[in-house]
């Protein structure tokens, strides 16, 4: 498995969970195979970034503004006070799970009506958070210590050699970074 190949999936179950809505009726709910629960383990350990294993409403405002997602502290609050079953506003990881499962039944709800241009919009939305959360100074471009850091933080550690080749794949203008459109060639 190449160290890229989970990550766009990972960010995509990190932004359906940050983006959901609350249930207006009750809604069934599956269970997550292996390969989910180890992606929401991973987008949940993003969050956490003091590692105490609950999220507070700063962490989750924090990764929010890196996925260029803007809300309001009370929504913020708002969304915090729906996952956490406890109303102490912090989820720890079995709350947070519990909290995308909801949202994804939800979204398989409201995916049936899905047409093909929202799904390309999803794409590209997707993409654009996921450079982002690489893109920690926001300059516009992943430089390698971003990469590694990046790649560290999903649970991927690379050896230099590694993160050499990855930039030797992605870096098309050998300029030593990847910018949006070299990135997106890399993921797609």
């Amino acid at each position: 498995m190449s160290p890229m190949s989970g990550l766009r999936h990972q960010l995509k179950m990190l932004g359906t969970a940050l983006l959901g809505k609350k249930p207006t009726k009750p809604v069934k709910k599956k269970a997550f195979d292996e390969k989910e629960l180890l992606d929401l383990r991973t987008a949940f350990d993003l969050l956490d970034t003091n590692r105490d294993g609950r999220i507070e409403a700063n962490e989750l405002q924090f990764m929010l503004k890196k996925l260029g997602i803007d809300l309001r502290d009370e929504l913020i609050e708002d969304l915090m006070k729906e996952a956490s079953h406890t109303g102490n506003g912090l989820v720890d990881e079995a709350e947070f799970l519990q909290w995308v499962a909801r949202i994804q039944a939800l979204r398989d709800e409201s995916d049936d009506s899905s047409n093909k241009l929202e799904e390309n919009d999803d794409v590209t939305e997707d993409l654009i958070a996921a450079f982002r959360v690489f893109d920690r100074d926001g300059n516009g471009f992943i430089t390698r210590d971003e990469l590694q850091t990046a790649m560290e933080m999903i649970g991927e550690s690379l050896t230099d050699s590694q993160v050499s080749e990855l930039l030797a794949i992605a870096d098309l203008d050998k300029d030593g970074r990847i910018n949006y459109e070299e990135f997106t060639r890399l993921l797609l």
